[in-house]
């Protein structure tokens, strides 16, 4: 249900004006909103290249719609591979158990 409702991150501010979807800065932008980027933001943000890069699919459109749908499936994508590393986790750890 959370994954259908990721959209409105993007939706709600873009209805009232407010930019960009809250929370989700980077460093450029973060600056531009407080007047300053902590050190530790500054030094780790080129750390982590997001492998669906502001939430889209490679080739595609722009537009709200279109961006709410990538929204909704990387959501999916993330609970697929939280919910496939908790099982493999859970195996692990259930066979480690029943060795004992």
């Amino acid at each position: 249900m959370l994954a259908l409702l990721s959209p409105l991150g993007l939706i709600l501010p873009s209805l009232f004006g407010a930019g960009g979807a809250w929370g989700e800065w980077g460093a450029e932008e973060f600056h531009k909103l407080v007047g300053y980027v902590p050190e530790g933001m500054h030094q780790l943000a080129h750390l982590w290249k997001s492998p669906l890069k502001d939430y889209t699919v490679s080739g595609q459109t722009p537009g709200l719609a279109r961006r709410g749908l990538g929204y909704v499936l990387t959501a999916f994508i993330g609970v697929a591979v939280t919910a496939g590393l908790a099982y493999l986790i859970a195996n692990v750890l259930g066979r480690k158990n029943r060795d004992k």
